[in-house]
């Protein structure tokens, strides 16, 4: 049943980024990704082979609505490579992350943590690859802060009402 209602919310989060957030480009700098959402709260008991299988496969749905040629797929492997080792620092106790990553497992300081390190990642490398270019540095960097402070929000709203 876990599952289900996971598929579920990777569904509903997939609609809203490429129904609503893809729409939406404030000043040509801002294109928040919640989609990576569902990558950012997955348990951490699982293989990390079927971590990077999830990662992969959301970033390439990703690609097709976007049409950005593997960008969103390579981010979001990216990610979930690093992702084991960053909770490994954050959190002392990793025995206690036995269900799905939220703000009542790690509590507000190691979610702020997590999710700002995980998020600045995953928009740099968006950005960077989608620019191709060291010329459009500024720009990239301009993209990932605004784009990162929106979808940033988004994910502590999301957890806020969750887990209230």
């Amino acid at each position: 049943m876990d599952w289900i209602r996971q598929i579920g919310r990777y569904i509903v989060v997939m609609l809203l980024q490429v129904l609503f957030f893809d729409q939406l480009h404030l000043l040509g700098v801002c294109h928040p990704y919640i989609y990576i959402l569902c990558l950012l709260m997955m348990p951490i008991t699982l293989p990390h082979s079927i971590d990077l299988l999830i990662g992969a496969a959301l970033g390439l749905v990703m690609d097709v609505f976007c049409n950005s040629l593997g960008v969103h797929m390579c981010a979001c492997v990216l990610i979930m490579l690093i992702r084991p080792y960053l909770l490994g620092t954050i959190v002392n106790d990793k025995d206690r992350l036995n269900e799905q990553i939220s703000l009542r497992v790690l509590g507000w300081e190691a979610l702020i943590k997590y999710v700002i390190v995980l998020v600045l990642i995953h928009h740099f490398c968006v950005f960077m690859l989608s620019a191709w270019h060291w010329h459009h540095l500024v720009f990239v960097l301009l993209s990932t802060v605004v784009s990162s402070i929106v979808t940033i929000s988004v994910i502590f709203g999301y957890n806020a009402l969750k887990y209230k």
